[in-house]
Order: C-alpha cells, then sequence, then structure tokens
C-alpha cells in the first residue's frame, strides 16, 4: 500500500506548516481536488463533522485520517492520499495525542470500499516502526527508502 500512494501520485510533502488543522485538513485534499477524486463540498464536510464530533479522525499520535461520510455529494471517485507535514498540527490546544503530522485522506463512493480503505490503512499503521518511519521522512528519497524497508 506504500506503493500506491507513490505510484498513484497521491504523495506529498506540505511545503508549508499550515496555521490551524482546518488549513491542514485543506491542504491534506489539495491531491484528491487536483485528480477530481473529490469536491470542496466534501472537504467542507470534514471540517464540519471534526467541529462537531472533535479530532475523532487522530488515530494515535502523529497520524489523522480525515474523512467524512461516503454519501457525501463531493465524492466523485475513490482514493487514499497521504499528506506529509514539516511538523504536527494540533487539533486539541495542550494535547499532544491529538496533533498529527501524517494526514491519510479518504474518499469512497460506496460504504464497501470506504469500509475496506479504513480496514488497510488501519493494517498498514500496525507494521511495527513504519510510523516511526514515516514519521520522520523529510523528502521523496526518505519515503521511498521506507517503502523498500516495509515491502508493503
Amino acid at each position: 500500500m506504500l506503493n500506491y500512494f507513490y505510484e498513484k501520485d497521491y504523495l506529498r510533502f506540505s511545503t508549508e506548516q499550515p496555521k490551524n488543522w482546518q488549513e491542514a485538513i485543506q491542504i491534506s485534499c489539495q491531491n484528491l481536488l487536483e485528480k477530481s477524486v473529490i469536491t470542496q463540498v466534501y472537504v467542507d464536510e470534514m471540517i464540519q463533522c471534526i467541529e462537531k464530533y472533535g479530532p475523532y479522525i487522530v488515530l494515535m499520535p502523529g497520524v489523522a485520517m480525515p474523512h467524512s461520510s461516503e454519501q457525501s455529494l463531493g465524492v466523485l471517485g475513490t482514493a487514499i492520499s497521504l499528506t506529509i507535514f514539516k511538523e504536527a498540527v494540533p487539533f486539541e490546544k495542550g494535547n499532544p495525542d491529538k496533533s498529527a503530522k501524517l494526514f491519510f485522506t479518504l474518499a469512497a463512493k460506496n460504504p464497501e470500499k470506504h469500509t475496506e480503505n479504513i480496514a488497510k490503512l488501519a493494517e498498514l499503521l500496525m507494521q511495527e516502526g513504519l510510523v516511526d518511519r514515516l514519521l520522520n521522512c523529510k523528502t521523496m528519497e526518505d519515503y521511498l527508502e521506507v517503502t523498500e524497508m516495509f515491502a508493503i
């Protein structure tokens, strides 16, 4: 699955550090927006859901999985993108466990694919040492080394 992000051009190293988590969500959606997998409607829905329900998208310290409902009118296709920020983005002031540097952004047209992608991503993130390696990636070369190392 690590190759997927690279091969499909769904991997981005953010050159700018977002001012807040809302801006981080917007930046993390850029690849999907540019490839017409989603529209701005989906991005806005994600932000509204986080504002309403809290930072449910932060799976573990350092890792977020922005997503919203597969029934969203703003979802045009199915894909996952990965954005790596220079620094962790806080979702809750004073709570480092609710901050993320890796944003795996999901979009899926149907519930089965949505659930399947979440499961695949969870399985990937459970690989021992993988998250730490990804958190330390600064360049595409670093990422490709991790891809080779984990061969997933």
